[in-house]
């Protein structure tokens, strides 16, 4: 008998379909064993907001102490004595002043990084969903936050620039 289209239909789309296993080594991938449970702890520790949060502060630690090092040795200003501007900074006061100026750097760095961190943890979390949006509001609520320590004004700002950094950084490694 011929098949008409309300019963291919009704197959193809309605309850009588059976759902097809995704496995890769039928799509012509290479077939993995199946993961034990400590591979799993590892893989839940790692995805969780507490390990991306210590390593984004680790991570922006690092950062900002070489951002401010570097910083510190092209500034010709450092070691400079506004009493005598004409003496030349020893070795030690310029190392001690790059040790400082990258040790601020490192903190503030540390700081925003992990208070990034965990407020894309918690709106993914909450949103459910892994996108850019998750990014852009993140970077708002970071950039607000620490702008409005100067006045509503300065949050707005932070708020808009952060999240306009997220959102192009996002944009460029996705």
């Amino acid at each position: 008998p011929p098949l008409q289209y309300s019963v291919l239909l009704q197959h193809l789309v309605g309850d009588q379909r059976r759902p097809r296993a995704w496995d890769p080594a039928t799509l012509g991938g290479i077939p993995c064993p199946p993961k034990s449970e400590e591979q799993k702890m590892v893989e839940r520790a790692m995805e969780s907001c507490a390990f991306k949060a210590a390593l984004a502060c680790v991570g922006g630690f690092v950062l900002g102490g070489a951002f401010g090092v570097f910083t510190a040795g092209i500034d010709t200003n450092v070691g400079f004595d506004p009493k005598d501007p004409y003496r030349t900074p020893t070795a030690k006061e310029v190392l001690k002043d790059m040790g400082q100026r990258g040790m601020s750097y490192a903190k503030n760095f540390a700081i925003v990084g992990a208070m990034f961190s965990c407020t894309e943890c918690v709106v993914e979390s909450y949103r459910g969903k892994s996108d850019w949006r998750n990014s852009v509001i993140s970077g708002c609520i970071t950039g607000g936050a620490i702008g409005f320590r100067a006045g509503l004004k300065a949050g707005v700002i932070g708020c808009g620039g952060f999240a306009a950094f997220s959102a192009a950084i996002d944009y460029y490694l996705r």
